[in-house]
């Protein structure tokens, strides 16, 4: 059994702590965005000090704390899904293999239609 199916197992049956997880990432969604505005002139400051050694630092802690938001959402979205729902999803049209951009956007259109359809 993948770590996937047993989070999505473990989260459908306590509620709660998907919950908890939706919220983990909001607040690390504001806490990031109250951090940037509070300290903005000590940041760029210390961006300006050494530039070469802490720019990489800086878009490695936003880039952890991007993947840090979407995995608490993807956590708190479990309960959602299907029980025979496979982990990893693509939508039709980077399967298809089509070149046209009008069939890749409509299958793509297809499938957020599906997906809202579920979180509702």
């Amino acid at each position: 059994m993948s770590v996937c199916k047993s989070l999505k197992g473990y989260t459908r049956k306590h509620e709660r702590l998907a919950d908890l997880f939706s919220l983990l990432a909001v607040a690390l969604l504001f806490g990031t965005f109250y951090i940037v505005l509070a300290y903005h002139t000590p940041i760029v400051g210390w961006l300006k000090r050494d530039a070469v050694i802490h720019v990489p630092i800086a878009v490695a802690l936003l880039l952890l704390d991007i993947f840090l938001m979407y995995m608490f959402l993807n956590i708190g979205s479990a309960r959602f899904s299907e029980e025979d729902e496979s982990c990893f999803h693509t939508f039709k049209g980077r399967r298809s293999g089509s070149g046209s951009l009008g069939i890749m956007f409509s299958n793509w259109l297809h499938h957020m239609e599906q997906v809202g359809k579920k979180h509702r």
